[in-house]
């Protein structure tokens, strides 16, 4: 079966993303056009571009191995009948008229119909719709969809392009498309610049050319330095870099990301909601005791026990501790059997001699208190199971009251153990963690406190709440227990439509709905098929502790991120007022390519490449297009206003043409690396030696070549007037920050 969605990009698709992007064509059109004239010195800015793409597309091409490698590891494997021998393949080498082994847990990988056994289907990732479907012999089988419970054989009838799964765009395999806050902020970014670009790259031409009758050349390398300063060049590749970077960080610690965008959102969690078994604890399930509840029934608990775990289609993990606990048996015949779902709770067996033996939540068997030898095992946060005889159950319901209880088998899971480090790391990072699981809530809240959740005495059981009741319940409790699939998604999506940004964890089948409704999923690596599938996060290991890693790395990329684009977007907004003011008076813009090129690598490019690789897991406040024009905006309107006075002084007292153009690029130059330190602080030993080596760099180059910047060396006039208009362009940058900052407040 061939690989319908890949997880990464293709090796075409990475040289195209990075090479054929609309900054790309801005700036190869403009190096032509400087060709065209001869203007070579100030074709360096193509160089750095094509270094940009080289380093993007490396830093992807390494991603994209390390992310495959990992997820062979992760990759689905079927059981299947071919030539009437069993094999455990890849599903991708599921082939026409193979039988399926199907049992809970399983992803179906291609459709198929049963040829014998009997399931219970999950279907809502294809159809929308949670209950689950009873599938019989002779019934078509979808693929992407999941066995709730049940075991059955199937025969494949479809593979690849011809699953139905391919034909509807299933939502299991192909990834789920993140909202990047990021990529929409750069696209925005993108055509804005775009839509301005062409218009006043046209009038600036125009009016040096026509009106001031300036050479072409003149004109063109003119034209060519005003829209280069509009462009962010390194942004993009920054974001690109820092994401990939984050990516090869967290496949060496077994994290499988499925999704590159998954990254930036979980920087922006706010709420974790963890599954209590598998996730919390361990999920290596034992049974540690058995208490008797009726030592009179006429056939031994232990005989009853081994022929009912002989005979269930049940695997999970529970009914595993419980067959490792129970010797099987074949005291007498099944007739006929009801698999465990996560929506009964409970399985049943029905004896040929008349009995039906049922096993299954205590809230589902029993309607009155338990003994208290029971509840303090509850208490303690071990998972009861109550075992009980009933009449034959008919369509599939059960009443408690008619259930002659027989033992109660007392389960243990114990915690993980780096799980109460991950949870208190959370809590120092504000990200409020909550427990959401099928299980009693007096245990899960019990298992929930010895891991250090706060407020785990704060627990409702979600069996007696109503869908009203969910938004309200779920800013009111941290623990949730026995909740049904459809109520872990109502409680993810109670939680965004409060404001918050919620990551789900799942291993099972039950999780899907609350995983695909959440802004960001995480599944373990020893969970379903299904639950591996449709998350964006895998981690292998199967240990969330990890977690606190990819939250630091989501949280590095976005805060870094930021902190360089209120730095490349100073450029971005002094050269558009700059264009602008030029071309409503009827002026040359003031500076050529290859000093904006100089700009870009030493005031933008060094030290946001450093600032980039830096850890930095606070918690990200604010978004980020806002967040990054507000820190611009007060340096870019402080060097549009010293260019202003200093062009206005010099027709008012004349001086040398070209130390006025110095003062001018100094002025510009010392006023973003002012953004530079600003971004740098607190400062660090790393922040403060960019800093300094950020102002010391960029004067250097200015001095040993500034005759390929076209400058002069400076005089002592103009060092004097340097001196006085820096101080007056951080006077108007403070005021303006205060202004801004007083505007946004209110």
């Amino acid at each position: 079966m061939n690989k319908e969605n890949q997880i990464t990009k293709t090796t075409g698709q990475i040289f195209k993303d990075n090479i054929c992007t609309l900054f790309n064509l801005f700036n190869l059109l403009i190096a032509i056009a400087l060709a065209c004239v001869g203007a070579w010195s100030n074709m360096f800015f193509i160089l750095i571009i094509a270094v940009n793409v080289c380093i993007g597309i490396v830093q992807e091409l390494k991603a994209k191995k390390l992310v495959e490698e990992l997820s062979l590891l992760s990759m689905p494997t079927a059981d299947v009948i071919r030539n009437n021998e069993k094999m455990h393949i890849s599903v991708q080498e599921v082939e026409d008229q193979d039988i399926l082994l199907l049992e809970s847990g399983n992803q179906i990988c291609a459709d198929s119909v049963i040829i014998s056994g009997e399931l219970e289907v999950n279907e809502s990732l294809l159809t929308g719709e949670s209950d689950p479907i009873i599938k019989k012999e002779g019934d078509s089988l979808l693929s992407g969809s999941s066995v709730i419970s049940g075991k059955c054989q199937a025969k494949v009838v479809h593979t690849g392009s011809e699953n139905y799964v391919s034909k509807i765009a299933d939502e299991v395999k192909k990834l789920k498309k993140v909202n990047s806050e990021l990529l929409l902020s750069m696209r925005k970014v993108t055509g804005f610049t775009g839509w301005l670009i062409i218009p006043l790259g046209v009038l600036l031409f125009l009016e040096a050319y026509f009106l001031r009758s300036n050479s072409l050349q003149t004109a063109v390398v003119s034209t060519a330095a005003g829209l280069l300063g509009m462009l962010p060049k390194g942004l993009v590749l920054l974001i690109s870099i820092g994401l990939a970077t984050g990516i090869v960080r967290l496949s060496k610690q077994k994290v499988l990301v499925q999704d590159l965008y998954s990254l930036e959102s979980l920087a922006h969690v706010d709420i974790i909601c963890l599954d209590k078994t598998g996730t919390i604890t361990e999920g290596k399930m034992q049974v540690e005791n058995v208490i008797m509840l009726d030592n009179d029934f006429k056939i031994p608990f232990s005989t009853i026990m081994g022929v009912f775990l002989g005979n269930t289609d049940d695997n999970n993990a529970t009914f595993q501790a419980m067959k490792a606990y129970f010797p099987e048996a074949d005291a007498f015949q099944v007739t006929s059997k009801i698999p465990f779902s996560s929506d009964r709770k409970w399985s049943a067996v029905t004896f040929d001699q008349g009995d039906t033996f049922v096993i299954g939540a205590p809230e589902k068997l029993c309607d009155k208190e338990l003994p208290e030898e029971v509840r303090h095992e509850m208490k303690d946060g071990k998972r009861i199971l109550l075992a009980g005889v009933a009449n034959k159950i008919e369509d599939k319901t059960l009443c408690s009251s008619e259930v002659k209880l027989l033992a109660a088998i007392i389960i243990s899971d114990p915690i993980r153990k780096n799980a109460i480090s991950a949870i208190s790391y959370f809590h120092n990072q504000d990200v409020d963690v909550k427990v959401i699981s099928g299980d009693n809530p007096v245990t899960v809240s019990a298992v929930a406190a010895k891991a250090g959740i706060k407020d785990a005495s704060s627990f409702i059981d979600m069996s007696t709440v109503s869908d009203t009741d969910i938004p309200k319940i779920a800013k009111e409790y941290s623990v949730f227990g026995r909740v049904t699939p459809q109520q872990k998604k109502h409680l993810i999506s109670a939680m965004q439509n409060e404001g918050h940004s919620v990551a789900m964890t799942g291993d099972g089948v039950n999780d899907l709905l609350a995983m695909k409704q959440a802004d960001c999923s995480i599944a373990m690596g020893n969970g379903s098929d299904a639950a591996r599938q449709t998350a964006q996060l895998v981690l292998l290991n199967s240990d969330f502790s990890v977690l606190k890693n990819v939250l630091a790395e989501g949280r590095r990329v976005v805060n870094n991120v930021t902190k360089s684009a209120g730095v490349f977007f100073i450029k971005t907004i002094y050269s558009v007022l700059l264009c602008i003011i030029c071309v409503l008076l009827n002026m040359d813009f003031p500076f050529i390519p290859i000093q904006i090129t100089l700009i870009d690598l030493a005031i933008e490019g060094y030290p946001a490449f450093f600032i980039s690789f830096e850890p930095n897991d606070t918690k990200v406040k604010g978004k980020f297009l806002p967040t990054a024009l507000k820190s611009a905006a007060p340096n870019a309107i402080a060097i549009t206003l010293c260019c202003i006075i200093i062009g206005a002084a010099s027709f008012i007292v004349p001086n040398d043409s070209e130390q006025t153009a110095l003062l001018m690029y100094l002025s510009v130059g010392m006023l973003g690396i002012v953004g530079v330190i600003k971004s740098c602080k607190p400062f660090n030993k790393l922040r403060a030696f960019l800093a300094v080596t950020t102002t010391i760099g960029f004067f250097t180059a200015v001095l040993l070549f500034h005759k390929i910047l076209k400058l002069p060396l400076i005089s002592m006039n103009t060092l004097l007037l340097f001196v006085g208009i820096t101080v007056i362009g951080i006077i108007i940058e403070r005021i303006s920050a205060a202004l801004i900052a007083k505007v946004c407040k209110h």
